[in-house]
């Protein structure tokens, strides 16, 4: 029986916005980083949303593998068409709104599950324009960027992921010919994973290990044809498919490849930095590492993607405990909304003021990746390392507190946090599948850690460290130890930076006693590896706090109601870091027992201090109900009567009995076991 959803706001959730002490709108503008953005984005998902093409005819969950894939590819196209006609009509010859709709807010809502293009462009793209040389970039990057050739990223192979010094795949140069052989020597050298392989794309950067005449050159890329432009066939010597079903991202088509005898032309080697000359001659690049730019650049969008998955699983679940009523904590009173009860707010607040702190860091590291990308073009190389140290540890802690953040949320939501049309379970999915793509976590932090030890070991010597790890000198400078602790954001700040340099001063000792010991430094490396992955996770940590305290405190020309709200979701981010860290903070900071109940108290406070403000603050992320594709989280409020009419949907409701009742069910009822 199909339902009539209510035209009219939930009473609660209208109760809580009209008690907000803040404008939402001013809100929304500071968090879509001004008005002018925020209208434009306003208008596109307006636009995009009323196009009844776009109408949700059927609800993903309930297709076939095989059709969630068709599904994707037909929304992904059409929506790529949409923008198109979008972008000539409203901004010709302006900045590009196509990439950044498809793959962003919009894409996810209408492909749930992944979009098909992705990769297409934030790897394939990006490598060919950072990557390729001048002549390269000319013939490749308008056929990719108008989609006349779909590429992906290959670069994991079955039997190696974030080791990739280890991968197989070979490419030997031809002097003869003038072309690459690209071979795949066993099964476990096939690439695996790459997003949309399957049967999406038609070329592939390969990541391979080059060979000019039996002589190993290390790990370059090459643009590879893997399926025919007119027949999309495999070519000869390519062997791609699906690999299957995972937990998630069922639209986005991961795929295997592997290669026999395959030649294609020396051009095709990206040749910007490393080049192979007609004869065969190398010419190496001025720094391996820009091998992993494009990496780099993913790294720092999962940092916003990990944002964008507490922003939006805090929207579902504050609004959903705004409106559920369970529990009594005055047993006069009438069953209390669960946004009432302290440990829902302990819940749902922190992940919020996450949410908030990721945005700002992954700002900051954009800012500083496109400055040394501009430093990259100029001939200098100096700050690759801190980049690409701090983007590493940034995308291993933003992945593993949203997935785990996530997953709080949809617990709290209770059982009703379990179906899939609350869109928990698919956020879960994303967040917890960006852990381990781009570089498994604890290998990306060992990889931030190498750098903390040799910022470690020049801030001994004397020598000036880099702005990201400046925070080792100040702390070296503190000979007394911490001074008095006082519960100021600056004192917290501080607090996280002084326990951060002085688990990399450990990790740095214990690495030096193993070898002192007779250990070869890679033994002792993974000896002291505990330690070390603690340090570079700490690093991360404190370069968050650091950066939300910079950007909270002064947020420039704004209210004073809405500088008190973010100065809030400040202290409770700063806070709820310090108690979470505390067993290593009181290892190197002294504390007393008063200042532990205290720094329990300023976080019972300031959860209470949220409280009124809670779903104001998450309406001021300003997602659209398609986004949000959640029966929970709709901003009207009406959680039950849009799961009622969620279930009525399932296929299995489209007759009162099903066949197996006739076919087996019936027949083992009447049995007479």
């Amino acid at each position: 029986m199909p339902t009539t959803l209510p035209n009219k706001i939930n009473p609660d959730i209208a109760k809580e916005r009209e008690a907000a002490s803040f404008n939402i709108e001013e809100f929304a503008c500071w968090f879509h980083e001004g008005a002018q953005k925020l209208k434009k984005q306003r208008e596109i998902v307006e636009e995009i949303f009323t196009d009844p093409e776009f109408d949700e005819k059927t609800a993903p969950d309930y297709l076939s593998y095989q059709d969630q894939y068709d599904e994707a590819i037909k929304r992904c196209t059409l929506l790529a068409k949409k923008l198109e006609e979008m972008q000539n009509r409203r901004n010709p010859g302006g900045s590009d709104i196509y990439p950044e709709q498809l793959i962003g807010g919009v894409g996810y809502a209408l492909m749930p599950y992944g979009a098909p293009f992705f990769l297409h462009f934030t790897m394939f793209i990006p490598t060919i324009e950072k990557q390729g040389n001048s002549e390269q970039v000319e013939k490749w990057l308008p056929l990719a960027k108008n989609c006349k050739i779909l590429g992906t990223y290959a670069q994991t192979e079955l039997s190696h992921g974030t080791f990739i010094r280890g991968i197989q795949t070979r490419a030997e140069y031809d002097p003869a010919t003038e072309e690459f052989i690209l071979n795949s020597p066993s099964k476990t050298a096939y690439k695996w994973w790459p997003g949309a392989m399957g049967h999406t794309v038609n070329y592939a950067i390969v990541v391979a290990q080059l060979y000019i005449k039996d002589k190993h050159h290390g790990i370059q890329l090459f643009l590879v044809q893997l399926r025919d432009e007119e027949t999309h066939m495999p070519l000869p010597g390519v062997d791609v498919g699906d690999i299957g079903n995972k937990l998630g991202l069922r639209g986005i088509n991961n795929g295997y490849v592997g290669f026999k005898n395959v030649r294609i032309p020396r051009m095709n080697m990206l040749m910007r930095f490393a080049q192979v000359d007609p004869d065969g001659t190398f010419i190496s690049s001025p720094a391996a590492v820009l091998s992993y730019w494009t990496m780099v650049s993913v790294r720092v969008l999962i940092v916003h993607q990990s944002s964008g998955f507490l922003t939006l699983g805090s929207t579902i679940a504050t609004r959903y405990a705004a409106v559920r009523r369970q529990g009594l904590i005055n047993p006069k009173d009438p069953e209390h909304q669960i946004l009432d009860h302290v440990t829902q707010q302990l819940k749902l607040f922190p992940e919020i003021s996450k949410g908030i702190a990721f945005k700002l860091g992954a700002n900051y590291l954009y800012e500083m990746y496109n400055q040394v990308t501009k430093e990259i073009n100029e001939g200098k190389f100096d700050r690759l390392a801190e980049v690409h140290a701090l983007s590493a540890c940034l995308k291993s802690i933003s992945t593993t507190d949203s997935s785990a953040g996530v997953e709080t949320l949809r617990l709290a939501c209770g059982g009703h946090g379990y179906t899939m049309a609350s869109n928990l379970p698919n956020l879960y999915s994303l967040a917890t599948a960006a852990s381990t793509y781009e570089g498994e976590n604890t290998v990306l932090l060992l990889q931030t850690a190498r750098f903390l030890m040799k910022s470690w070991s020049m801030a001994m010597k004397g020598d000036k460290l880099p702005p990201t790890v400046a925070y080792i000198e100040d702390s070296l400078r503190l000979t007394n130890g911490f001074p008095k602790w006082n519960y100021s954001f600056e004192c917290m700040v501080k607090a996280l930076q002084f326990t951060a340099a002085n688990k990399v001063c450990l990790a740095y000792n214990h690495m030096a006693e193993r070898k002192k010991r007779g250990m070869t430094p890679e033994e002792a490396a993974d000896s002291t590896s505990i330690e070390l992955v603690q340090a570079a996770d700490l690093h991360g940590r404190s370069f968050l706090a650091t950066t939300a305290w910079q950007k909270l405190v002064d947020i420039g020309p704004h209210s004073k109601s809405l500088k008190e709200v973010l100065l809030d979701v400040l202290e409770l981010y700063l806070v709820n870091a310090c108690l979470r860290n505390m067993a290593d903070i009181l290892r190197f900071i002294s504390l007393t027992e008063q200042d532990l109940k205290e720094l329990q108290t300023k976080l019972e406070q300031v959860l209470h201090r949220i409280r009124p403000n809670a779903v104001a603050i998450v309406d001021g992320f300003d997602y659209h109900d398609r986004i949000l594709n959640s029966v929970l989280g709709s901003y009207d409020g009406n959680a039950y009567e849009r799961i009622f009419d969620a279930a009525q949907k399932s296929p299995l409701n489209k007759v009162p009995v099903q066949k197996s009742f006739h076919t087996y069910l019936k027949p083992f009822m009447k049995s007479n076991m």
